[in-house]
Parts: C-alpha cells; structure tokens; sequence
C-alpha cells in the first residue's frame, strides 16, 4: 500500500539525511550497506527494538527524517512508503524479561543480530547510529539517524513497530497509559507504578524499580544496575 508522504514542517525542510556514507561503501565494493537504529532503550516497559534497512541506490524517498523529529502521526504516513521502498528490512526486539536477564547490552546485541538475520541476506557492512557498536564491525555515525539515510529508514522502522507493538498490549495494562507513553516514563506512567507496582511487561531490574511498592511479582536484581544514567533513543 502506498500512502501520501506528510507535508513537511519548515523546521524539518534542509534537514534530510543523504546517502554519502552509503555511496562511499558501496564505491568500496560493498554491495550490501544495512543501516541499524534502535528504539526502547529509554523506555522502562515493553522491548528493546532495533531496526535494519537496505536502501535502494536508484530511488529516494524523500521527507524521510530521524523518527525523533516526526510526530507520531507523520512516521505512521511515512512508514508503509519507507517499507516498500527499502531493498530489505527487518526489525528485532529483546523483550522486557531478557533486558532483565541478559543486561542492556546484551539485549542490545542480541535485538541487532534478530534485526539483521530477518533481512534474509548477509550485510556487507552496517551503519549504525551512535558511539557504541553493539553489532560489531559497524560504522558507528554519531547521530547518524539525522545523516545517513538507510539509518534513518530503519529509525521510522523500528519506532513505528515498537509503538504499534505498545499500544496493542495497552488495553491489558489499562493504568499505565502505554497507548500514549509507550512504556517510557511520564506522570500517568510513574503515578501508576507507585499505586500499583509494576506490570509483566515492565523492566523490573532497573533503578527505577527500587523505590516502588511490590505486588507480588518477583524483583530482579542484577549486579550490574540497569539505567543508573539516562539514555536517549
């Protein structure tokens, strides 16, 4: 299905990512270029999600921004036109329960290796947005979702799924509003937790965790703490 692009917002006009990182890989023999963006890592409920993005070298699709800066409303209208278009995509989660049992950048790697090994072929080479390469051998691009446009692909990728993922469970957890937060913290969301503890789906070995009222499900303590400073996705 092909939907209308979103008018873009002046803000957003001159701001697009380009395909120069992708063109000098690809003018080095790399046939396969995979963009990697993750989503969730802030989040206290729901999975860690990592999207990848095979971007074709004779289309654009344009309008296409970091997911940060596009309202909900506008990654939904890009979504099914950036799906169509890229060569290959894929997105991996780790769930709430094994970023409690594995640690964040386990759940990192192991979300990355479910994203990449969906897209049915072998990458040559990954673009990854940020400093830290949780995929091993990548390029890592500080704010990469804002410059290279394979990444900011997979960035809409990743953000759409997972919220999409957060709001069909939403009716099962009625208190904590995941329909609007999508598990990340907000005053309905921290009321909710001091009333009522955490939910299934809640990352119970976080920081976060250590000062609310229990309910019976089991704490989980690792040793090495979960979220002791905060991340941005």
């Amino acid at each position: 299905m092909t939907t209308t692009a979103p008018r873009l917002r002046p803000s957003l006009k001159g701001k697009g990512p380009g395909l120069s990182f992708e063109r000098a890989l690809w003018d080095a023999g790399a046939s396969i270029v995979v963009g990697v963006d993750e989503v969730g890592r802030g989040a206290w409920a729901g999975p860690l999600t990592v999207g990848a993005a095979v971007v074709p070298r004779d289309r654009r699709v344009y309008k296409i921004r970091d997911s940060k800066m596009l309202t909900e409303t506008e990654r939904e209208a890009l979504f099914e036109r950036v799906a169509s278009w890229c060569v290959a995509w894929a997105v991996g989660h780790a769930s709430a329960a094994e970023c409690d049992e594995l640690g964040m950048s386990a759940a990192q790697r192991l979300a990355a290796a479910r994203a990449l090994e969906g897209l049915g072929m072998d990458a040559d080479h990954v673009l990854l947005d940020g400093k830290w390469d949780f995929v091993g051998g990548a390029t890592r691009i500080v704010r990469g979702d804002q410059k290279s446009l394979s990444i900011a692909a997979a960035s809409i990728l990743a953000k759409v799924t997972r919220d999409r993922m957060m709001k069909e469970q939403a009716p099962d957890f009625p208190a904590y509003n995941f329909e609007a937060n999508k598990g990340y913290p907000c005053p309905v969301h921290k009321a909710a937790l001091q009333a009522m503890g955490p939910s299934s789906i809640h990352r119970r070995s976080w920081v976060f965790m250590d000062h609310l009222m229990w309910n019976g499900l089991e704490r989980i303590v690792r040793p090495d703490d979960q979220m002791a400073l905060p991340f941005e996705d």
